[in-house]
């Protein structure tokens, strides 16, 4: 199990900072929120800054943990500009990128829904699909041309490549247990899980779900020749004043199937000594 830290969005010099601290402090990722304007009933108005400005500060900050967007929505990026941000970033964090993608908060969003961006989910899913293919092909390093139904590229080549090969690693948001979205997961480095029920609306994601899951993802995974190393990460939050008591929470998930805990405090953009606190007590470890 490797654990990881989602710093809120908020101060700009602060956040660096803090995942510097976080490295010091013992955590393998720290990640931070891609999103442009959104507003929580709690919270209000959520502040942000662009998240591939924040990373290369983060990048030189930090030399151990992995670092990287939670989540990036593929649909409403232009896959050939993504991926030369991303390769440029895992080059200046000497290969520690990982790269998440979803559909995008379309509904939270106002970089989405105010600004004339696909909402329709089918669409959506298409330009994550025919995004994810274009990326992929240009970190090849080699020439690639690509026409699908939304993106068409005419032979070109990206250089230079990655500094992780194949290419930097993909975690995908995949509703379970849809199957159509559990797919596209599978295909690439890990999943981000979120439950979906039979009426389309989410609930939350249970050891018993984490365990039919994995043996679902090895099974087809197998079946399908692929061999490398697959991520289950779960989100939440334990208490760092008692880490025994944190540890007891993550350990049902690890032993269900999860490779990555990443402690989310999402209710504190605005005021990080609670965030700073959390990140100096360290990962809720389980050995």
């Amino acid at each position: 199990m490797r654990y990881g830290f989602v710093i809120p969005n908020g101060d700009v010099h602060t956040i660096p900072e803090l995942a510097h601290e976080a490295e010091a402090a013992g955590w393998d990722g720290v990640f931070i929120p891609d999103c442009i304007s959104i507003q929580t009933p709690t919270v209000g108005p959520f502040p942000s800054f662009d998240p591939w400005v924040m990373l290369a500060a983060i990048a030189m900050r930090t030399e151990r943990v992995r670092i990287g967007p939670i989540v990036t929505a593929v649909p409403r990026r232009r896959p050939w500009k993504l991926a030369h941000e991303a390769l440029t970033l895992d080059h200046l964090s000497n290969g520690r990128l990982i790269l998440s993608v979803g559909l995008g908060a379309a509904s939270d969003d106002a970089g989405f829904y105010k600004v004339s961006e696909a909402m329709d989910r089918k669409t959506r899913a298409q330009l994550l699909d025919e995004g994810l293919a274009i990326m992929a092909g240009l970190w090849s390093g080699k020439p690639f041309s690509f026409d699908g139904e939304h993106f068409h590229v005419q032979e070109m080549t990206l250089l230079p490549p990655p500094v992780q090969t194949p290419r930097v690693p993909i975690w995908v948001v995949g509703a379970w247990p849809r199957a159509r979205s559990m797919q596209r997961a599978l295909q690439w480095d890990g999943i981000l899980p979120a439950k979906m029920n039979a009426d389309g609306s989410f609930g939350e994601m249970t050891r018993g779900d984490i365990r039919e899951m994995r043996q679902s993802i090895e099974e087809q995974r197998a079946q399908a020749g692929l061999t490398a190393p697959f991520d289950i990460v779960i989100e939440g939050t334990t208490p760092g004043d008692d880490l025994a008591k944190a540890a007891g929470i993550v350990r049902p998930y690890a032993e269900a199937g999860a490779t990555w805990w990443t402690e989310a405090m999402w209710e504190e953009p605005n005021g990080y000594a609670e965030v700073r606190a959390r990140i100096r007590q360290g990962p809720p470890r389980i050995d």
